[in-house]
């Protein structure tokens, strides 16, 4: 989280809750990558607590450096292609459109250039006012449109996905895009995050729906089976 150190280590606390509710919801393997997202925020959110104590306690400054790369490499490495292929693989086989495809592959590219330019270009994290700023060198004729794939690849899959509620999730994510990039514009890669509790909720929300429609289906078999 962009506040502080105990702010960020709380939504970890709270988002391990919700993704300990959310897979217990798991009945496929199909359904473990989605729900397993409120874990990832969680992990990703105790990283940037202890980021916080590296750049303002001098003790803990050996681990700024790795923090500040576990951070952006689960925001800019596994998100953009880890949502699209959890909302993907969630629906069912013949239910899967082909759009949802082409946004995987889509994240997938995201995925390796932001993975390159993260292994070439230096990069630095710093705290201004109440928030971590993330200086990153990556090449500029390319950044706009890194940026704007990277926001199809996370914010659109959930509008195209068969799963009821699951626009729930895309516009949780697309609203606080929207904040972010408004208020937060310098902070967009910290700042987005604060808002993990809140689509972790929508993604607990889904698996549950999920959960039932799963079975009515069962109910159904086993009803015409007697038949």
């Amino acid at each position: 989280m962009c506040f502080s150190a105990s702010a960020s280590f709380g939504a970890g606390i709270i988002l391990s809750v919700i993704s300990v509710v959310s897979i217990k919801k798991v009945k496929q393997t199909s359904q473990i990558a989605f729900a397993s997202i409120p874990l990832i925020f969680a992990v990703q959110q105790f990283t940037e607590g202890l980021l916080w104590l590296a750049l303002t306690h001098p003790l803990c400054a050996p681990f700024e450096r790795g923090a500040t790369y576990v951070f952006l490499f689960f925001a800019q490495i596994v998100w953009p292609v880890w949502v699209p292929f959890a909302i993907l693989v969630l629906a069912k086989k013949n239910q899967r459109k082909p759009i949802e495809k082409i946004l995987v592959v889509i994240g997938g590219v995201v995925s390796l250039y932001l993975a390159y330019c993260l292994a070439s270009y230096p990069v630095q994290a710093k705290v201004i006012g109440y928030h971590i700023a993330y200086g990153q060198d990556y090449p500029a004729g390319l950044s706009h449109y890194g940026g704007a794939l990277y926001i199809i690849a996370t914010i659109v899959p959930p509008f195209f996905s068969p799963i009821k509620r699951m626009w729930l999730l895309g516009a949780a994510i697309l609203i606080s895009y929207i904040i972010t990039t408004l208020f937060y514009t310098d902070y967009i890669v910290s700042v987005w995050c604060f808002f993990a509790s809140i689509i972790s909720i929508t993604v607990y929300l889904v698996m549950r729906q999920s959960g039932k429609a799963r079975n009515k289906d069962w109910g159904r078999t086993i009803v015409l089976k007697d038949r």
